[in-house]
Parts: C-alpha cells; structure tokens; sequence
C-alpha cells in the first residue's frame, strides 16, 4: 500500500507523459500515481508501471471531478493534486512527508518550468508559447522539449484580494514570520498541494459546488485554515510549473469562460465571506488579521469582513487570466534547502467515504463493475462490450472498467499488472472504488449479459446476491448447460458491503497468498479459510447470462455431470445443442464468436 498518491487530472495534456516520467524517477518513497485522462486519451502515450494508475473518462466532466474521482482510488495516508505539465526535485516525496502534520496542507517551493523552446532550421530558438513560424526568419519551427526548472522565480507565499483573486504575495516573505524552511502562507496557487486523504474528504477540497475548474487554491487553503488547521511551504523541496497564458494552443485545456470563473469566485464569497461553512471555527477575516497587511486589501475591507457587512458590486470584475505566471521580484527572498530526510510517517488503509442523504423513497442508483485481462478473442470482447453497452445507454446504468490495458469502455482505469488472481481481486476492488452508485453488477468481458439481469436490485445492503440463472456454452461447439450455481460474473450487492469485503480479501491475499479454500465467490462457504463472514443469496432472471466457454477461461469447466464429485452442485442440470432461452440457436450464437 502506498504512503502517497499523486492525483493528476488531465485534459488533451501533451505534457502528461512527460510529468509522470519525470515524478516515477524523482520519488524516493512509496509513492503512486493516478492520473485522469479526462475526455481523450493521452497523446503521447504513457508507458505502462506499476505505479501509475489510469482512469479514462470517454466525456471530460471537469478538473475538480476528475480530481475527486482519483481520490476514490487512492488508500494512502497522504494525497497530492498536481498539475500535469510540471516537474519534481528529487526525493520530493520524502521530504514533504517528512515534514507533513496531520491537520496542514503543505506545498513546495514553486518555480518557473522552462518546458521546451520552438526552434526553426537556422537554430534560432522562440521561448515557449503558442506555434508558429520562427520570427526572425519565417521558417517552421518543432518544439524542443528542455522541461528544466528556472532558478528564479521561487514563489513561496501567496494570498487573496477582496474580489476575491489569487496573488503572489512576495513582501510576506521578507516579514520575519516568512523566514525558515517551514513557513505559513494565507493561500495557494493550486497547481500542487498536499494534504491527508482523510482532510481531503473531511474538508471536500475539491466541492464540485465550485464548478468543474476555478478557485481551487483559494478553496483549499481557506477550508484548511477556517477548519483549525494550518496552510505551510516546505522550503527544502521544489516543485517547476509550466504556465500557460498566451492562448492559441498553448493555452489552458479546459474550456475556461468568464462566466466560469465568476461563477466560482462568487461561489466562494458566499461560502467563505458571509462565514456559511458548515466546517469552520475560524471566520474569514481571522485569517485576513492573521497576514495583515496583505495584498489587495484596506482598513475599510477588513472592518466590512470582520462587521460582516462586506458586499461586492453587481457588475462583474473584468475576469483576469486564469493563471499568471510569478515574476522574478520574489528571487532573492527565499533559500531553497535541499536537505533529504526520511519518513517517519505511518500510512493508513482506513477507508473514508461520505454518505449521500437521499429521500427514503427514492430508488438506489445501479452501476456496472467490468474487469479483465485485454487477452480474449477480439469477436468475443467486442460482442460482449457492445450488449453491455446497449444496456448501459437504455437503463442509465453507467460502467466502469478496470483494465489491464487501457481501452475505451465506459469510465475506464487501467491498472499495470500481471494477470492473476490477485490482480483480478485488485481490478473488481479498483472499479468498486471508482464506481460512486449505490448498487453494483460485477461484470465479466466474456459474459453475455441479458438485459433482464439488471432488473433484479437487491432486498437487503449486505447480502451478496447471485443470479443462478446462467448457461454455458462451449465456443467452439455450441454445445451449452445450465446448472444452478454461484458465480463471481453473476454478483448483485450494495456497493459499500462489497467494497468492505474485497479490501480485506486483496489484503489477506497480498499477505498470506491465495487458496483455493478462500474461494472465489463472496459468502458461498464457512470454511475457516473464508475472508469474512459474508452471507449470499440467489436470483434467477427472467433470461439467463450466457457465459461463454473458451481457451484462455480463468477456471475450467466441467461439462458432465459425472465430474461433480457431490452432485448436489448439479442441481439443475439441463444440456442443449440447439438453443438457450432468449439467446436463440446456439449454433447461430457460435458464429459471433
């Protein structure tokens, strides 16, 4: 289990790849990655490791979504957001978790990255921005990636004008109290912060409320220090952030309108100005008093916040760029240290998640859970991908997919490992995280599923349901058979209930290996061997499932009854060669395949 997970949300990022190389070979601890390809896939692509986790969204649904839906992920002690264009001094990792408390946010040093120059035939170089022909000869130029970061500036303190916008907030670092290693800012710049998982949720740093992007580090740092806590710079560590504010197509990739950023600002005014956070014990102008004088503000500002008559103006501020980069005033302010430490701090597996309220009467939400291992016969994949597909789109029921190569099926995660079981128990545990519906329906890429099979919903929240109803069928032959049995493929449960169990069967596996007397099948047996005291039930659909029998199946299959050694798993029993009920002639299934 990892101390740290890197949270990168990224959309048509060219530098995504690049980001992750460059974190994968400057950490020093037991750290991850996951990164969210939020409406496209990355370009260029990003190499498979271990350590990196991808989520694919076939339609962006924002950077703070995206944010959130990598958090679901992760089960480390610690999480860090980071842009996906920057770049890391080495050991990064450890040296912020050296220093890490419980109740902070903390952020490195923050430089300028020199990502790449535009270079033309002759060798004359354009610093980085949109492209374009070279300007001193007309010639076409290709990027040259340096991705170096500047020694100055060093921005390290930050803060927020009345209206309310972001600002550098260099004359705080002159001040005594912005001396040191470890030194307090009012606020943040957004593009990396760093944070408990359990603050992440407790505090909803990333509250959708806001809108899909704007405000972000505004909204961390005054959640974090109206809730008790505190907002630090670590000045033994760095990070380069590559800015972008020239438009054209080196602008920012998300589609940014004034109205967004209005709407967030005012959303923040409300929540933070008129003190209506549910979670804070400080008001607004304790943390103003607390960096006075601070940029931006006067006298009659802070009498208005602290009498809590401050009110804005109807007409809408000119909207300001959507991030600016730091000038070199802040240079000579601040000492970077680059001292390594190690980390003393414990990692925790304790999961955190909050609980919607919804009206008694309302229907539990459905989703779908696919898993598998990218190694089936394509015809196969793909018939089974379209029926489940189709079903998705006609009852609302999104899927989420945990593969180990990334495909473009439902809300996907590719995970990087090596087949096998264990795996298999990480991708249905990776999916039940990622999935955010009240119920699942575990399903497997060489399954058909009949749309009836989603009309069961389960009676009871920690019961493991299975759908008994579900037939055979030799690819190569046709030959089919039912029998009434309990499989993995056929599961119906409460979300929550399964997450639950397959966090302590992924666990029990990483630490004692796998047996066959754990089973594979939740709540089937009460063999000591078994990962909890899980109970099941069975359904039958009005259709049956029909699972399709192949070469590279997981488990073999038996196709007599006489290789039951205790026929009361027979129950049941009936053989076809010609047709399964709702599915037609066998004969003409096989052809598909």
């Amino acid at each position: 289990m990892s101390e740290l997970s890197i949270l990168i949300p990224a959309r048509n990022e060219m530098f995504l790849a690049k980001t992750i190389e460059n974190i994968l070979e400057n950490i020093e601890g037991d750290t991850e990655v996951i990164a969210v390809l939020d409406g496209a896939w990355a370009e260029p692509p990003i190499n498979d490791d271990q350590r990196v986790t991808l989520i694919h969204n076939p339609q962006s649904i924002g950077q703070r979504a995206a944010t959130n839906q990598a958090a679901k992920l992760s089960r480390a002690k610690y999480i860090m957001k980071v842009d996906a264009h920057c770049a890391f001094d080495k050991g990064f990792d450890a040296k912020m978790i050296a220093e890490m408390h419980d109740d902070w946010t903390m952020v490195p040093v923050m430089k300028n990255l020199h990502a790449f120059d535009w270079v033309c035939p002759d060798g004359h170089r354009r610093y980085q921005g949109p492209s374009g022909p070279c300007m001193e000869c007309g010639k076409e130029t290709t990027r040259d990636v340096l991705w170096r970061a500047k020694p100055s500036p060093n921005s390290v303190s930050y803060c927020f004008d009345p209206t309310p916008h972001f600002q550098y907030f260099g004359d705080y670092a002159k001040r005594p109290e912005g001396q040191g290693e470890i030194t307090e800012t009012m606020s943040l710049q957004g593009s990396c912060w760093m944070l408990t998982r359990d603050k992440y949720w407790e505090l909803n740093v990333c509250d959708e409320n806001f809108g899909g992007w704007g405000s972000q580090g505004i909204e961390v740092a005054v959640k974090t220090w109206l809730s008790g806590g505190r907002v630090m710079v670590n000045k033994k560590t760095w990070y380069a952030h590559m800015f972008r504010t020239q438009g054209g197509d080196f602008g920012f990739p998300y589609p940014i309108s004034g109205k967004d950023q209005e709407k967030a600002k005012f959303f923040a005014k409300d929540l933070f100005f008129n003190n209506k956070w549910d979670k804070q014990v400080r008001p607004l102008s304790w943390l103003v008093e607390k960096f006075w004088p601070v940029k931006g503000w006067n006298e009659e500002d802070l009498k208005k916040l602290k009498a809590n008559t401050f009110s804005f103006p109807d007409a809408a501020l000119p909207v300001k760029p959507v991030e600016s980069e730091p000038v070199s005033e802040e240079s000579n302010t601040v000492i970077i240290y680059d001292v390594s430490r190690t980390s003393d701090a414990s990692s925790t597996s304790s999961p955190n998640s909050e609980l919607s309220v919804r009206d008694p009467e309302e229907k539990p939400t459905k989703g779908i859970i696919f898993y598998t291992d990218n190694q089936l016969k394509i015809k196969i994949a793909v018939m089974v991908q379209r029926q489940l597909g189709k079903i998705s789109a006609a009852r609302n029921i999104p899927i989420v997919s945990a593969s180990l190569k990334p495909m473009g099926f439902g809300r996907n995660i590719h995970v990087p490992l090596e087949r096998g079981v264990l795996t298999m128990f990480k991708q249905i545990l990776t999916a039940l995280e990622a999935s955010d519906t009240d119920i699942v329906y575990f399903c497997e890429a060489d399954v058909l599923y009949h749309p009836s099979h989603f009309d069961f919903t389960p009676p009871k929240k920690d019961v493991f349901y299975y759908n008994e109803n579900v037939w055979k069928i030799d690819a190569k032959t046709g030959h089919a058979i039912h029998y009434d049995c309990r499989q993995v493929s056929g599961i119906a449960v409460y979300r929550e209930a399964a997450v639950k169990h397959y966090r302590k069967r992924v666990e029990m596996v990483e630490k004692n290996g796998f047996s066959v007397k754990m089973g594979y099948e939740p709540g089937t047996h009460h063999r000591p061997e078994r990962v909890d005291d899980s109970t099941s039930e069975s359904w039958k659909s009005e259709f049956p499932n029909v699972d399709i029998r192949h070469e590279g199946n997981f488990s073999p299959t038996r196709w007599n009854k006489e290789e039951f050694r205790n026929q009361k798993y027979t129950k049941g029993w009936i053989e076809s060669d010609d047709e399964i009920p709702g599915w037609g002639k066998t004969a003409n299934l096989i052809k598909r395949f």
